[in-house]
């Protein structure tokens, strides 16, 4: 007479076999059918920008200090190389990333802005909404006030300071668009301009023509888009006085000579 195994050591064994091809990587599949475990799906990779990724990654080192003068925007905020040595009194960010659209730096504000808790940001964008955003005026000036709420809803305190777009030599055929935007902006920031809304614009387009009305190219680089050393040097003429007015209004702590900026 054959010894019969009773059902329950059959299921314990059952229990095992399987646990230990899980533990294999195998998993055991209707009668007999052994197949390979499927991995677990690798982390996404990251969508962001490599400036923004690098900005993060200095950010991890050593966060910049709270209450700063951050200066955001296109390439020429992120050429602007020698910001920290052109206002060597206050604290100053340079947080520019090559190509942006006004939206763009929305869209990054929480990763490259609102950390950082600044008593002021300063904003230059829009020209290449203008060039290749496929962006008409109107466009670029709600995008603007987008990025005014998205600031301002975490950051109430914190004033919005936008530069007018510069002619240049390689966008002049624009001339009529980029007028139409900063007219739209400023009268904007005009309309808007009390101690609760915290928002200021500067004009240097007028200020960086030639006397005839026309674009300097002693100012600008070979592709007559971007400021040269001379060019950075009238824009800070022109933008420092005002910067440094508004931090002293909004309470930025000077820096003592010799102090190292972020």
């Amino acid at each position: 007479m054959k010894t019969l195994v009773p059902l329950t050591f059959c299921c314990r064994r059952l229990s095992k076999i399987v646990g230990a091809l899980l533990l294999c990587g195998l998993a055991v599949i209707g009668a007999g059918r052994v197949v390979a475990q499927t991995p677990p799906a690798a982390p996404a990779a990251s969508t962001d920008l490599p400036e923004i990724v690098a900005f993060e990654k200095r950010d991890a080192m050593q966060m910049p200090p709270a209450g700063a003068v951050l200066f955001m925007g296109s390439s020429s905020i992120r050429l602007w190389t020698t910001l920290a040595n052109d206002f060597p009194e206050i604290p100053v960010i340079n947080r520019g990333f090559g190509g942006s659209l006004i939206q763009d730096s929305t869209k990054y504000a929480d990763k490259i802005a609102i950390p950082y808790k600044p008593k002021i940001i300063v904003l230059y964008a829009g020209t290449n909404d203008l060039a290749y955003g496929n962006k008409n005026p109107q466009q670029v000036f709600q995008d603007f006030k987008d990025f005014v709420v998205k600031i301002h809803g975490s950051l109430p305190e914190t004033r919005i300071v936008y530069i007018s777009i510069n002619p240049t030599v390689a966008r002049w055929k624009q001339e009529s668009e980029v007028l139409e935007t900063n007219y739209l902006i400023e009268s904007f920031v005009l309309s808007n301009n009390s101690p609760a809304e915290k928002l200021s614009y500067i004009d240097t387009h007028s200020q960086v023509l030639t006397p005839d009305g026309r674009p300097q190219p002693k100012l600008e680089r070979v592709d007559g888009l971007h400021f040269n050393a001379d060019g950075y040097k009238l824009w800070t003429s022109l933008l420092r006085p005002r910067i440094l007015a508004l931090a002293d209004m909004d309470g930025v702590q000077r820096l003592l000579p010799g102090t190292p900026t972020p």
